[in-house]
């Protein structure tokens, strides 16, 4: 499955992710992609096998030079271990997704927030990010917005379709302040998708903008 994922998540993220320090909401964003995509899962153990053998070093103080990040990755990406298999589990939903909902679709409550799209709040830990489920209906787009921080969406059943890119299951698309779109779902399939956001959305049209205080969003 995983030579088939064309976006993934980036090696920073996965940095942060190995050292403990992301938030819970990209933390359980990491785990489920990291439980389908091989090249990833690769990376994350090089990070975490980097980071054990940091810990084994005596801890005096020693200066780097301006390129060690740069030499560090090259290394992990020359001499990236073979990916353990992840036990698969019947479903729409990875494993440690699963894990966390305590079972599949379902064990998910939508709630619906127009134009046939549904979401599901999922119970992270408040105020550092949220994560939520989403579905939109073949053919449906999400409102037109920007952002005020970085939210990840992974797609988890069907695709979707950003400007000139497609986001298929497994993929992953990192959006930042920078970004304006209105993802659509391709037109054969119901599109479900895991997001994950540290900051509210900007909306440009009025009815998402009077929508969002409730949508939480």
């Amino acid at each position: 499955m995983s030579e088939e994922i064309q976006h993934h998540i980036s090696d920073d993220i996965l940095m942060a992710y190995s050292a403990g320090v992301l938030p819970e909401a990209f933390s359980l964003m990491v785990a489920t992609h990291v439980s389908m995509c091989d090249v990833c899962r690769a990376k994350l153990e090089s990070y975490d096998a980097l980071g054990g053998a940091v810990l084994d070093v005596p801890s005096d103080a020693v200066a780097m030079s301006d390129d060690s990040l740069a030499a560090t990755l090259a290394m992990i990406n020359g001499a990236a271990p073979e990916p353990k298999p992840v036990p698969h589990r019947s479903g729409v939903f990875p494993r440690p997704l699963q894990d966390y909902l305590g079972g599949d679709l379902d064990a998910v409550k939508w709630r619906p927030v127009g134009m046939g799209v549904k979401q599901a709040i999922l119970p992270t830990e408040k105020g550092a990010a949220s994560a939520r489920l989403l579905f939109i209906p073949a053919g449906a787009a999400v409102p037109d917005h920007g952002h005020n921080g970085l939210e990840m969406t992974m797609v988890l059943k069907g695709a979707f379709s950003d400007g000139d890119e497609r986001f298929a299951r497994g993929d992953v698309e990192i959006a930042t302040e920078d970004h304006q779109h209105m993802p659509v779902a391709d037109i054969s399939e119901d599109c479900i998708c895991l997001a994950v956001t540290d900051a509210r959305l900007k909306f440009n049209s009025l009815l998402p903008k009077l929508a969002q205080p409730f949508l939480r969003i």
